[in-house]
């Protein structure tokens, strides 16, 4: 099942919206067969790991990190596969939540006479698949808020310069969740400020779709996202209705979405059902205090990444990762919990799942 693990992240950043799953075929302790989902609308591992027999799977075993679907989409049920080619027990890591297997995939192996054991390493093949199991079942992005500040608390200088405060390591490592992630959000400031392309450079890598909030459409037809709108999708989010710039956006390739207002802004959960809908499963969150103070006040965040680097900037304090006025009291904080803590260089990253307040 480790070696099924491997294969899955070998997915990453090509198959989103679906799951990364990886599959192994062993006969009289041999491995004959491996598979993984490689890209959407390609081969499911189960699939893909027959795909690749060296022998008969007949009376073989195999390993799969996701319960095997049952159902048409975009290819056919592998439960049909495993039956067909004679496997005689199925070993499981994760429950697939999607309402079209839940449980069936199981049950249909069962009903053919194969033995399934379920649960297998379930920990770490669930620990594959965070964003597939909130999207299938929420119909809403997975959002990851990331950010970098200093061990006095600052994301920038009191100049507004914030290039660099983490070193190469961690700074690559962001690369790497740009490339896993679906999309990536910032906040109309951030173009304005510092004009990003907001692009994956790991050779090889997947550009994320890239959302700006933009209430009362300030982008500039110069910035970069808009002039490159045609080769890397853009999303413009904004509550205003100014036909004029709109027309002139969706000319240079990008795509407008109209959202609700809260306080004449951008209603982030309004925005996330209408990006779930164009089946963006997941986000990396790189905006500024604002944003991040709208976005975990709206709830719709999931996880946190925040990267602390060994320096002082000093200063007033006027660039702090999360803005506004904050809460009111202690018990009021948005909790963290599931703390992981990594190295990069000198640099260190935290990370935290985000508890869903009581209020929610």
């Amino acid at each position: 099942m480790r070696r099924a693990i491997e294969l899955a992240k070998l997915g990453i950043g090509k198959v989103n919206p679906n799951p990364l799953v990886g599959a192994v075929i062993v006969k009289d302790g041999r491995i004959i067969g491996e598979g993984y989902h490689a890209r959407y609308g390609d081969l499911h591992a189960e699939r893909h790991a027959f795909s690749r027999l060296t022998e008969e799977a007949k009376d073989a075993e195999m390993y799969v990190t996701l319960e095997p679907c049952c159902h048409y989409g975009k290819q056919p049920p592998c439960t049909q596969a495993i039956i067909e080619h004679g496997i005689k027990r199925v070993y499981v890591g994760s429950d697939d939540p999607n309402a079209l297997v839940a449980g069936k995939g199981i049950q249909t192996l069962r009903k053919a006479g194969i033995e399934v054991e379920t649960q297998v390493l379930k920990e770490e093949c669930d620990a594959l698949n965070p964003v597939f199991f909130h999207f299938i079942s929420t119909k809403t992005p997975f959002v990851v808020i990331k950010y970098a500040m200093t061990m006095d608390g600052k994301i920038a200088c009191d100049t507004g310069k914030s290039q660099w405060i983490t070193g190469k390591e961690a700074r690559s490592h962001v690369q790497e969740t740009r490339n896993a992630l679906m999309g990536i959000m910032v906040g109309i400031q951030t173009i304005i400020t510092d004009n990003p392309r907001l692009t994956c450079r790991i050779p090889g890598g997947r550009n994320p779709i890239r959302i700006i909030c933009d209430s009362h459409l300030r982008i500039p037809m110069a910035a970069e996202v808009v002039q490159t709108a045609k080769k890397t999708p853009t999303i413009v989010a904004t509550v205003s209705s100014e036909q004029e710039k709109i027309c002139a956006l969706q000319k240079a390739g990008v795509k407008v979405i109209i959202t609700d207002s809260t306080d004449g802004k951008v209603d982030l959960r309004d925005l996330m059902q209408k990006l779930g809908q164009e089946k963006i499963d997941s986000i990396l969150l790189e905006g500024g205090g604002t944003l991040n103070q709208n976005a975990l006040q709206s709830g719709i965040v999931n996880h946190m990444q925040i990267y602390l680097a060994p320096k002082i900037f000093g200063g007033t304090g006027k660039y702090t990762p999360v803005s506004g006025t904050g809460v009111r009291e202690p018990d009021e904080a948005y909790l963290l919990t599931n703390r992981k803590m990594r190295t990069f260089g000198d640099d260190i990253l935290l990370e935290y799942d985000v508890a869903k307040r009581r209020a929610e």
